[in-house]
């Protein structure tokens, strides 16, 4: 696998996770959902009309994610 397509998922304070590279996304029932890119943005705030893709939703609704876990 070239680093290119190795996957990877960068979570963005107060907004959705960006995907990047080749993986599979599979609905709650188990069917493929295809994202039509290589690089997409997941909901996290659970308001986005095109779940479960981000729609910018959270900044209308003021989300906030917590800071990053304490170390220990």
């Amino acid at each position: 696998m070239s680093i290119a397509a190795t996957p990877s998922i960068i979570a963005c304070p107060d907004g959705p996770l960006i995907v990047r590279g080749d993986i599979d996304i599979l609905s709650s029932t188990g069917e493929p959902i295809e994202p039509n890119r290589r690089t997409f943005a997941l909901c996290r705030c659970g308001v986005s009309t095109i779940k479960p893709f981000c729609d910018g939703s959270h900044k209308l609704i003021g989300f906030k994610t917590d800071g990053p876990a304490p170390e220990g």
